[in-house]
């Protein structure tokens, strides 16, 4: 059951960056497309989590998730701030 719920949580992920970078294309915002590259980088966390509990049991993945994550919250932390800047 938990792995379903890894996989879901991935296309949520997925799903939420579609829709962010279709309406960065509309509108060209810096914060939706920070957001729309920061919920691809959750998804790629989750699909790696996935990996590593399903999949590949032998092998331990942690570093490699975290890292992806954090890429994520740089990225969104980064067009938080570069956003209030230009104000």
């Amino acid at each position: 059951m938990a792995f379903f719920v890894y996989i879901l949580c991935a296309v949520t992920s997925m799903t939420c960056s579609g829709l962010l970078l279709r309406h960065f294309r509309r509108s060209g915002s810096a914060l939706l497309f920070h957001s729309g590259i920061a919920f691809l980088c959750f998804a790629a966390a989750n699909v790696i989590l996935f990996f590593d509990l399903a999949i590949l049991q032998h092998v331990d993945l942690k570093i490699w998730r975290n890292l992806v994550n954090l890429v994520g919250v740089i990225l969104l932390l980064f067009a938080l701030i570069r956003g209030k800047e230009t104000r």
